[in-house]
């Protein structure tokens, strides 16, 4: 799934792609809120780390689903 992150004061959004679901980043986002920072895991296994008080949005798109053989999206 992709992952946007907004940062305040900083004109560039970050974007990646998860292996996480939505629930469970809902949950890291939820929890980073009382915490120093957020911490996601990219679909290569890097970590992405914002700091909480820098978090303008949050937003996921759709869960992809895979696809096997020619064509698959």
């Amino acid at each position: 799934m992709e992952v946007r992150i907004g940062v305040q004061h900083v004109a560039r959004e970050i974007t990646f792609e998860t292996t996480q679901s939505a629930d469970e980043i809902y949950a890291a986002v939820k929890a980073a809120l009382g915490s120093d920072v957020l911490e996601l895991t990219d679909d290569k296994g890097g970590r992405v780390i914002v700091p909480s008080a820098s978090i303008g949005y949050v937003t996921t798109g759709a869960e992809r689903k895979t696809g096997v053989g020619f064509g698959a999206v």
